[in-house]
């Protein structure tokens, strides 16, 4: 990383005064060619040329007083740029910050202090002097009562062009998750270089430049929901307060509020980007932003589970019991087609298929043919992945003749075919000795790998240690912020097992019709999802279900697209995913319409047995004027 370092021009070559010199010569030799002859011609040569000399004597000393003002401003500004060098400002923040459910900080102790440093990034095709800032901002509710402290890591840039640069607020999920993952793996100006899907010198990464960073293109702000990070409640709250589904919406609303009001960014185009939880609270969000007065101008959804419903692994671990499952039929139809892309990466399909795009879409095909059959295993399924195959009784599971023949449409091998019906997890039973990863099925470890003793996921092993050491170097180092008194939370595992996930008077998330109710305020409200074709956390195909659903509303016309990469839950962590990302960000930043993405219509058509989408019954979406 290349601190700012001022004008980085290169400075002009300096003129000669070769022009009079060549003048004067000609003179000289008029003059001695002359012989004698006509006085009076001779002298008006003379003249004439002498004329042209101070003249062209003139023009050089214009350019050399131009270029002397260009070299005092060039040197002004690399004086301005040193002084800004000079004006970083680190912080060492005294509080000692608090992850516990039960705590919350004294309002004495609530400062919304940060560090500010200044850099350059140079990977792009124009330098961009850019800052960060490190620290807290306090999220108030509509009286103005503080709520939490929030800490957050922005990277602002100054627009180039006279309008406002756009603002995007970046989140993980969880729910119990810092932006740690987003921050340090996607878009910033520096990232962790994981050699995803592989383990490499594990867990020694480094922080790199990121040629891939967003910074060009839109300021870039992550925050710490509270009990992460360095949040924490502000008293009489605690951080558990802020433990359920709608509270958190709430509070990250507070937040963005006083962000946008603190910075003056009223006027910039605001954007959200969430992973995994963090869709479902971007749509819940998107609502109450527009709620609220605070117009949106797009939404990412990355890595999505936009109904809790449609997800009955989920629904049966949050709710300990089936009465969900009744509502989840499409469950096994819409993990297929990842569990086919992972075991097509393992060479499990024969014959291996060429394009993943294609095959994604075949299996999708396949799915839809086969639904009805495909849900009458759902339930023994699903509960043969949570290790409880006898919960409802005996599993039943597809006979050897339909396995048999699920393998011609498919390619996949009846080995493959079994591991998704049988009693032992599919990430262990694809490949005999070798357990794979559900963030990304493409990280495997060998099952004797003492990692595993103590996480189940090969690529959740992968990036864990390597982010939070890298963390530990990052903060004081490059973003000029310490907190000796306290120690950040890069991931609550106790938030999740209190979570209230009730919602709009359902106990899980739907938050479909939330994404309604903001594209109802705002029409404009311009939506990209992506998705990773290795992620069995959240398949791509229960994405495109869900999104689907909004096909059934009249009047509606979104700008709503969706697009596929290699690459599991992260799909940044894969190098030749996250340049197309990239790619794909900065059109729609701009408006343009991505060239390979499937627009809502586009979409295949939701489950013949999922509700509409409908408007929120907790909010009433309005046209916005």
């Amino acid at each position: 990383m290349k601190r700012d370092k001022g004008f980085t021009g290169k400075r002009r070559p300096r003129r000669h005064f070769l022009p009079s010199l060549v003048a004067v010569a000609s003179v000289t030799m008029l003059l001695g060619g002359c012989g004698g002859g006509d006085g009076g011609s001779a002298a008006s040569t003379v003249a004439n040329a002498q004329q042209s000399a101070a003249n062209q004597q003139s023009a050089a000393q214009s350019q050399a007083k131009a270029q002397a003002q260009s070299q005092s401003q060039s040197q002004a500004q690399a004086q301005a740029q040193a002084q800004s060098q000079t004006a970083n400002q680190p912080y060492l923040d005294p509080v000692a910050y608090s992850s516990n459910a039960t705590d919350g900080l004294a309002a004495s102790q609530v400062a919304e202090k940060a560090a500010v440093m200044h850099y350059q990034w140079t990977l792009g095709r124009t330098p961009v002097n850019y800052t960060t800032t490190t620290g807290h901002l306090t999220a108030a509710d509509s009286t103005g009562k503080p709520e939490a402290t929030m800490s957050y890591v922005a990277y602002t840039a100054p627009s180039t062009n006279g309008s406002p640069r756009p603002v995007t607020f970046i989140y993980n999920g969880g729910p119990g998750s810092a932006s740690i993952w987003l921050r340090l793996g996607s878009f910033a100006p520096t990232r962790v270089a994981t050699p995803d899907p592989l383990f490499g010198n594990w867990p020694n990464y480094p922080l790199v430049d990121n040629k891939d960073s967003l910074i060009d293109t839109t300021d870039l702000v992550y925050i710490d929901p509270p009990g992460t990070g360095l949040s924490e409640a502000i008293l009489p709250n605690t951080n558990q307060t802020y433990w359920s589904t709608d509270a958190d919406v709430d509070i990250m609303r507070d937040f963005i509020e006083r962000y946008v009001t603190v910075n003056n960014r009223s006027s910039s185009p605001i954007y959200l980007y969430g992973e995994s939880y963090g869709t479902p609270r971007t749509d819940m969000l998107a609502l109450a932003l527009e709620s609220a007065g605070v117009h949106l101008t797009g939404i990412v959804l990355q890595s999505s589970i936009l109904n809790y419903f449609a997800d009955a692994i989920e629904a049966v671990a949050i709710t300990n019991s089936t009465s969900e499952l009744a509502l989840d039929t499409d469950t096994l139809a819409g993990y297929f087609p990842s569990y086919a892309e992972v075991a097509a990466y393992y060479n499990q399909v024969s014959p291996t298929p060429l394009n993943q795009d294609l095959y994604a879409f075949q299996t999708s095909l396949f799915v839809t043919a086969e639904y009805n059959r495909l849900k009458r295993y759902s339930q023994s399924w699903v509960l043969s992945q949570l290790g409880a195959p006898d919960y409802l009784g005996t599993p039943v599971f597809p006979s050897q003749s339909t396995l048999q023949n699920w393998t011609l449409p498919t390619g996949l091998t009846l080995q493959a075919l079994q591991g998704y019906f049988n009693a032992n997890p599919f990430s262990t039973s694809l490949l005999p000795g070798t357990t794979i990863g559900r963030y990304d099925g493409r990280v495997s470890l060998p099952n004797s790998d003492p990692r595993l003793q103590n996480d189940s996921d090969p690529s959740d092993i992968l990036i864990s240690q390597p982010f939070t050491t890298a963390l530990a170097t990052q903060m004081p180092d490059y973003l000029g912020y310490s907190a000796p008194n306290a120690t950040y939370m890069p991931l609550n595992d106790n938030i999740i097992n209190v979570w209230n996930f009730s919602h709009d008077g359902q106990a899980l998330p739907d938050t479909i019709p939330d994404l309604l109710g903001a594209l109802t305020l705002n029409p404009h409200l311009r939506v990209l999802s992506e998705n990773g074709f290795h992620d069995l956390a959240t398949p791509f195909l229960n994405t495109e279900k869900q999104l689907a659903r909004l096909q059934t509303v009249p009047g509606l016309n979104p700008d709503l697209q969706v697009n596929f990469f290699q690459g599991g839950h992260m799909i940044y962590l894969d190098d030749v995913a996250r340049p197309g990302m990239k790619r794909d960000l900065v059109r729609f930043y701009r408006g343009t319409p991505l060239p390979d993405a499937l627009a809502l219509w586009t979409l295949p058509p939701p489950w013949a047995d999922e509700s509409p989408a409908s408007q929120p019954t907790t909010a009433t979406a309005q046209a916005a004027p």
